[in-house]
C-alpha cells in the first residue's frame, strides 16, 4: 500500500524528474516508510512506500527487474501473491524478493495483459517495458485504488492523488461543467474518467491502458460481472445462496489477513463490520484489535453507536478501542481532511474516517473495513421501490431517492458560465441502467452503484482518509469473487428483511441478534449535518471569499438563501446542502485552485 507517480514524454524530451520529485513529496503520507525514484530518458517513476509485505529493502519501489527488462510502481495489495509466486516459479521464474510487487512484474512478463485476470486484490500498477518503451497501467476491478492522469500534448503524468498532480504544476484547473453537475446532483459522485478539473482525468476501474512509445494508447475493460440469473443456480434455495455467500465471504476475510504485520478491524457496530469481526474470530484470530469512533451530540443528534460496537467487542473478546471526538476537535480536523481528499467528498463521515484513521494508525498499520456491503447486497432504501418496475420508472425513482437536486434546482444554483442544457447526471444513470447484462431494475441499480457510486464515494473516502495517515484499509465485501456471486443472487433475497436479507441471515449464525435487528445506521457526524459554530464559520468564510466570488460557481442569491437558515435544506440522504457548496469551495482553495 503506497503512493505512486510518474511522467511519460512523447515529444523527444527527457522526463521531468524534478516534477516527479514534487509529486513524490505530495504522496509522503500515503507511504511513510520510504521513497524511491527511477528514470530512463523519456520515462520517470516515483514512489512512497508503506511497508506491509516484504519489509526489507528488496521490496522497495520503483522496482527494476533487469533480467526481464521491466520497471514498475505499484499501490495496493495482491492477496494471492504467494500462490501466484509458486505458480510462476513452476514456469522457471526466479525471485529476488518476497514482495507482491515482484509477482506483478513476473506475472506481466508471463501472461501479458491478461496478468490482471490472475489477481485477487486491490491495486494500481504501472509497468514500463525497457525494450519497447511501452507503458501499461491497470486498476483493480472495483476501483479501490485510484489513478489520476494529467495529459498535455507530448506528456502524460500520473499519480495516486489529484493534489499530487497539482503539485507538479502545469495543470488545467478550470472547472468541468459536467463534472460540477454530477458533484452537485449525485451526492459528490463524479464518474470516471472525469474529475472536477478539466486537466485531470482518472483511469476507470477494471481497466488496462496501454501507452506506446509514440504516445498512441488504447484501453480495455477486463472485468464486468453479469447481474443475471444463471442456469446452474436455478435449483438453489435461499439456504443454498446463504451458504455459498457465507463461504465466499469467509474466503474474502481470510485472504485479507495476508500481511507481515498485524491486521485489525474498523468496527462501526453495524452488521457489516461486525460480521468481519465474527468471521475473523472463527478463523482463530484472538485478541483482535478493533476500533470505533464517536462524536458529541449536536442539534439533538446522537454522535456514536458505541452500544453496538461494545456488544461485538465483548462477545468476541477483542482488544477494543473507543475513540471519542469533541466538536472542537472535529472543526480543527476539517482542514486536514479536506487536504487529504483527492476530490471533494461531501459525505459527513469523511471527517470521521480521517480522525479514526489518525488514531488507529498510532497502533496498527492494516485494518479490514465493511465498505461495499450496502451496494453489493442491497442495503440502501432506494432499492426496494425499484422492485417490479420498468427501467424508465426505475431511473426516476432512483434519482428521487438519491439525487441531491433536480434540473430546476440546478438552474437556480449554478453560475451562468457553468450552466448546462439538459441533465447529464440523469442521462448518465439512464444510459447505465439501460445496458444489457442486468435482469431487473434492482439488478441495474446495484450494478450502477457498485461500478460508479461505490467507487467515487465510499471506497474513495476510505482510501483517501486511511492513506492520509499511512493506514492500509482492506474491504472484504469487495472481493471480486464475492461480488460476482452476489450479482447472480436473486434480488428478492437481497431485499428481504429490510435489505441485505441474505447477509442478515448469515449474520444470525455468527453475531449477536441485537446488532442485526436495529435501525440502519451511518457514521454519525452531527457537527457537519447540523452546521453551527466553527464549522459554519468555515463555510461562510469560504463562500464569501474573493476566490469564490471570482470563480462564481454558484448564484449569490441561492447561497444567501441557504445562509438565512443553514440547516433548513437537506438532501434526500440527509446531507446539508450548504455544507456541500462550502466543502467544494474549501477544497478548491485548499489545493490552490
Amino acid at each position: 500500500m503506497c503512493g505512486l507517480t510518474g511522467e511519460i514524454r512523447f515529444d523527444g524530451s527527457l522526463a521531468d524528474t524534478t516534477a516527479v520529485a514534487r509529486m513524490v513529496e505530495a504522496l509522503v503520507p500515503r507511504g511513510p516508510d520510504g521513497q524511491g525514484q527511477w528514470s530512463a530518458g523519456r520515462v520517470a517513476f516515483g514512489h512512497r512506500r508503506l511497508s506491509v509485505i516484504d519489509l526489507s529493502a528488496s521490496g522497495s519501489q520503483p522496482m527494476v527487474d533487469s533480467e526481464l527488462g521491466l520497471e514498475a510502481v505499484f499501490n495496493g495489495c495482491i492477496y494471492d501473491y504467494k500462490e501466484l509466486r509458486a505458480e510462476l516459479e513452476g514456469h522457471g521464474y526466479r525471485f529476488f524478493s518476497t514482495s507482491d510487487t515482484e509477482v506483478l512484474l513476473k506475472g506481466y512478463h508471463h501472461w501479458g495483459l491478461d496478468f490482471v485476470d490472475h489477481l485477487h486484490g486491490m491495486f494500481v500498477v504501472v509497468i514500463h517495458e525497457r525494450d519497447t518503451g511501452r507503458v501499461v497501467m491497470a486498476r483493480d476491478r472495483l476501483g479501490i485504488k485510484p489513478l489520476y492522469l494529467a495529459e498535455t500534448p507530448g506528456r502524460l503524468r500520473f499519480a495516486s492523488s489529484l493534489p499530487a498532480l497539482l503539485r507538479a504544476g502545469d495543470v488545467d484547473t478550470s472547472i468541468d461543467p459536467v463534472a460540477l453537475h454530477h458533484y452537485l446532483t449525485w451526492h459528490a459522485v463524479v464518474p470516471a474518467p472525469r474529475t472536477l478539473l478539466n486537466g485531470v482525468r482518472k483511469l476507470p476501474p477494471a481497466t488496462v491502458r496501454v501507452i506506446e512509445a509514440d504516445g498512441t494508447s488504447r484501453e480495455h475493460r477486463y472485468w464486468e460481472p453479469t447481474y443475471e440469473r444463471r442456469p446452474e443456480h436455478s435449483g438453489w434455495s435461499a439456504r443454498d445462496w446463504e451458504d455459498a455467500i457465507e463461504e465466499a465471504l469467509r474466503v474474502a476475510v481470510r485472504r485479507r489477513l495476508v500481511s507481515d504485520i498485524p491486521v485489525g478491524v474498523l468496527l462501526s457496530g453495524g452488521l457489516d463490520s461486525s460480521l468481519i469481526v465474527g468471521l475473523l474470530a472463527q478463523e482463530g484470530q484472538s485478541g483482535l484489535a478493533t476500533y470505533s469512533i464517536g462524536f458529541e451530540a449536536v442539534g439533538g443528534r446522537e454522535g456514536d453507536e458505541f452500544q453496538y460496537s461494545d456488544v461485538i467487542a465483548e462477545r468476541f473478546a477483542t482488544d477494543h478501542h473507543r475513540i471519542r471526538v469533541s466538536s472542537d476537535e472535529l472543526a480543527a480536523a476539517l482542514g486536514h481532511a479536506i487536504g487529504a481528499m483527492a476530490e471533494p467528498m461531501v459525505s459527513h463521515d469523511v471527517v470521521a474516517f480521517d480522525l479514526l484513521s489518525e488514531r488507529v494508525s498510532q497502533s496498527i498499520r492494516v485494518v479490514q473495513s465493511g465498505q461495499g456491503a450496502d451496494e453489493v447486497f442491497a442495503g440502501y432504501h432506494w432499492y426496494p421501490p425499484l422492485a417490479g418496475v420498468d427501467r424508465g420508472e426505475a431511473v426516476e425513482r432512483y434519482a428521487a431517492a438519491f439525487f441531491d437536486r433536480g434540473a430546476d434546482d440546478m438552474r437556480a444554483l449554478v453560475g451562468e458560465r457553468y450552466a448546462l442544457d439538459g441533465d447529464p447526471s440523469l442521462e448518465f444513470v439512464r444510459d447505465h441502467m439501460s445496458r444489457a447484462g442486468a435482469q431487473t431494475a434492482v439488478d441495474a441499480a446495484l450494478r450502477l452503484d457498485s461500478e460508479v457510486m461505490l467507487v467515487d464515494d465510499p471506497v474513495k473516502r476510505v482510501d483517501n482518509m486511511s492513506m492520509a495517515w499511512g493506514l492500509e484499509a482492506r474491504v472484504p465485501f469487495l472481493d471480486h469473487d464475492l461480488v460476482e456471486l452476489a450479482a447472480q443472487c436473486p434480488p428478492e433475497l437481497k431485499l428481504a428483511d429490510g435489505g441485505k436479507g441474505v447477509l442478515k441471515a448469515i449474520g444470525r449464525r455468527i453475531i449477536p441478534p441485537e446488532v442485526i435487528d436495529r435501525p440502519k445506521g451511518y457514521f454519525p457526524v452531527p457537527a457537519i449535518t447540523h452546521l453551527e459554530g466553527k464549522v459554519l464559520g468555515l463555510v461562510k468564510d469560504a463562500l464569501s471569499s474573493e476566490a469564490a466570488r471570482e470563480r462564481a460557481l454558484f448564484r449569490p442569491e441561492y447561497v444567501s438563501r441557504l445562509f438565512d437558515d443553514p440547516n433548513a435544506e437537506l438532501t434526500p440522504l440527509r446531507g446539508n446542502k450548504l455544507w456541500q457548496l462550502g466543502l467544494l469551495e474549501l477544497w478548491l482553495q485548499n489545493h490552490g485552485v
